[in-house]
C-alpha cells in the first residue's frame, strides 16, 4: 500500500477530545477528483494515490498504515445559540502528515458515515457540496487567502436523502489543523479544566510555539488567533466572499477558512447581502462579518478565562476569592478584544489601498477614496469583482471597460479625477513605475472568482449527469485568477440580476 507517513499527535496528546471512530464503506467508490499538485505539496505519492488504491482510501474503505482514525469533540455557538455538543459528526481525522515544508497538517474525511456526534444526521454528503468545496478551496487557494482544500473527492456509489435524492460523496480534506473556537468552548462549558488546558496547550504548541511556556501564553493565544482572524477576515470583505455560517464550531483557531458551506461571492457590492437559505435574519450578512468575528473571538476569551485566572500553571484558586480572579482575567482579555477592530481594519484598509494602486504614503488621503470608491459600486449596482478589475485597466489607461459598468457615467468622474491625482502624486513620491503598478493593482484585483452560478452549473452537471467537464473547466479558471483573456474568458462575467436576486445556498446536511 502507497505509504502516508502520518503522525497522530491530537490522538496521541488528547485522549479525552475525541472519540475513536472508523469511517463507513462505501459500496462503489469513483474518483471524481484528485488534486495532484496538493498531493506533492504534502510529500504523498501521487501516482501511487490515483488509483484504485487511493480511492479506497479516500472513500474510508481502508484505513492506510498509521492512521488513527477519530471524530473530534467540539460545542459551538450556532447563529448566536450555544450547542454545548456538535462534535465531529460525518467526518473522522485519519491523522497528520508533515509536509515538505515542514508543516504539520490534517487529513480528514468528510462523508464518511455516522459518529457518536451525528445528533441524528445520517453522516453521509452529497456530490454537489463535496465539490464545491474542491472548488472553493481551490480558488481562494490560489486567491492567496489561508484556506483548508480538498486532497480528493469521491462518489461513495449510494444515494444520500436530502430534500431529493443525490449522489453521495466523501471529501478528503487538508486543514493546519481542525481545532476551532468550539474545541475550547467544548471543555470549558462542562468545567473540565485539566483537558481544556491540555487542548489550549496543544493549540499552542501546533500554531503559536514562541508561546510556549509563557506564563501570559493563553493570553497570547487569543490575541495570536485574533491578529489571524483579523487578516483573514479583511481578505474575504476585500474579495466579496461571504462565508455564510461564521459559528463558532466553523472559527479556527489556525486563521484558515473552513466549511464552504452557504458560502458565496457577492456580484453587485452590497453589504447587507445575504446568501444563505439558514441565514432568515441576516446574522452573517457580508458586512457584518467583522463584527461576527469579534463577537466569536469573545466567546474564545470566555472559554480561556479560567486558564487565565489560574496564571497559566493550573493551581486552581490559588489567588484567591473566585470572582476577583475572574474579573481580573476579564481585565486581561478585554484589550484584545477591543483591539480587533484595529487590527482588521489596519489589514482592511492595506487591502483597499492595494486595490486602488496607492501606498501607505497616501493613507490618508486613500482612506476616504476607498469609502466613496464602494459608496459608488453600491448606489450604482456595479459588480464589486470586475468594478475593481476595471479600475485595473483604468490605471493601465483604458477608462472605458470602467465607464461601461456605470449607467450614470458621470457620477463617476469626479472620483477618477481624485484618484488620479492621488495616484500620480503618488508615485512622484514612491518612484514607482506606472507598468509595475499596474502589475501590482492586477494581483490585488483578480478577474476570476467563484462566480456563483458557474459553480452551480458545474455542479448540477456532475450531480444530475455525473458530467464533470464543467466542474474541471471551472477548477482550471479558478487556479488562474488573473487570466481573463483567452480559454477562461467566459468565466468573468457575472451572472444575470435575475439569476442573482433569486440565488440562494444550502448547508448540504
Amino acid at each position: 500500500m502507497t505509504p502516508i507517513g502520518f503522525d497522530n499527535s491530537y490522538a496521541r496528546d488528547l485522549p479525552d477530545a475525541y472519540v475513536a471512530w472508523q469511517p463507513r464503506a462505501a459500496p462503489a467508490p469513483r474518483l471524481l477528483f484528485f488534486n495532484r499538485a496538493l498531493a506533492d505539496e504534502l510529500g504523498l505519492d501521487a501516482q501511487g494515490l490515483d488509483s484504485l488504491e487511493g480511492v479506497s482510501i479516500f472513500a474510508g474503505n481502508v484505513v492506510p498504515p498509521g492512521a488513527q482514525p477519530l471524530a473530534q469533540a467540539y460545542a459551538g455557538h450556532q447563529f448566536g445559540g450555544f450547542s454545548p455538543q456538535l462534535g465531529d459528526g460525518r467526518a473522522v481525522l485519519l491523522g497528520e502528515i508533515v509536509d515538505r515544508s515542514g508543516r504539520r497538517r490534517d487529513l480528514a474525511l468528510k462523508g464518511s458515515g455516522r459518529t457518536p456526534f451525528a445528533r441524528g444526521g445520517d453522516g453521509k454528503a452529497a456530490v454537489g457540496p463535496m465539490l464545491r468545496e474542491a472548488l472553493l478551496g481551490e480558488s481562494m487557494h490560489a486567491l492567496g487567502v489561508p484556506t483548508s482544500r480538498a486532497l480528493a473527492v469521491v462518489a461513495t456509489g449510494e444515494p444520500v436523502q436530502r430534500e431529493h435524492r443525490l449522489p453521495g460523496a466523501v471529501l478528503t480534506r487538508v486543514a493546519a489543523s481542525h481545532l476551532r473556537v468550539g474545541t475550547l468552548q467544548f471543555f470549558a462549558a462542562r468545567g473540565q479544566i485539566d483537558t481544556l488546558r491540555q487542548v489550549a496547550d496543544y493549540a499552542i504548541a501546533r500554531h503559536d510555539p514562541a508561546l510556549l511556556g509563557d506564563p501570559d501564553r493563553y493570553v497570547g493565544l487569543l490575541r495570536a488567533v485574533a491578529q489571524r482572524q483579523a487578516a483573514l477576515v479583511a481578505q474575504w470583505m476585500n474579495l466579496g466572499f461571504i462565508h455564510g455560517v461564521m459559528n463558532t464550531d466553523n472559527m479556527t483557531l489556525s486563521g484558515e477558512t473552513i466549511d464552504y458551506g452557504p458560502c458565496a461571492f457577492i456580484e453587485a457590492y452590497d453589504p447587507h447581502a445575504v446568501f444563505s437559505s439558514i441565514d432568515e435574519a441576516g446574522r452573517y450578512a457580508f458586512g457584518n462579518q467583522p463584527a461576527i468575528a469579534r463577537w466569536n473571538l469573545a466567546r474564545l476569551a470566555e472559554a480561556l478565562l479560567p486558564l487565565i485566572a489560574d496564571g497559566g500553571d493550573g493551581d486552581h484558586g490559588r489567588h484567591g476569592d473566585a470572582e476577583v480572579v475572574t474579573r481580573h482575567a476579564i481585565d486581561r482579555v478585554m484589550p484584545v478584544i477591543d483591539a480587533f477592530a484595529s487590527w482588521y481594519d489596519a489589514h482592511w484598509r492595506a487591502g483597499q489601498w492595494a486595490k486602488l494602486g496607492l501606498s501607505q504614503s497616501v493613507a490618508a488621503e486613500a482612506a476616504g477614496l476607498a469609502d466613496d470608491w464602494l459608496e459608488l459600486l453600491h448606489v450604482h449596482v456595479v459588480d464589486f469583482t470586475l468594478g475593481w478589475r476595471r479600475l485595473v485597466d483604468a490605471a493601465a489607461g483604458d477608462e472605458a471597460p470602467l465607464r461601461s459598468l456605470f449607467a450614470n457615467t458621470p457620477a463617476l468622474a469626479p472620483w477618477l479625477a481624485r484618484w488620479r491625482t492621488l495616484s500620480e502624486h503618488d508615485l512622484a513620491a514612491s518612484g514607482l513605475s506606472p507598468a509595475e503598478r499596474v502589475r501590482r493593482m492586477r494581483v490585488a484585483n483578480p478577474a476570476i472568482i467563484a462566480r456563483n452560478h458557474q459553480v452551480e452549473r458545474a455542479l448540477a452537471a456532475a450531480t444530475d449527469a455525473a458530467d464533470l467537464v464543467p466542474f474541471e473547466r471551472l477548477l482550471a479558471a479558478l487556479r488562474h485568477p488573473d487570466d481573463e483573456v483567452g480559454e477562461f474568458a467566459a468565466f468573468v462575467e457575472p451572472a444575470p440580476r435575475s439569476f442573482t436576486a433569486a440565488y440562494r445556498t444550502f448547508c448540504g446536511t
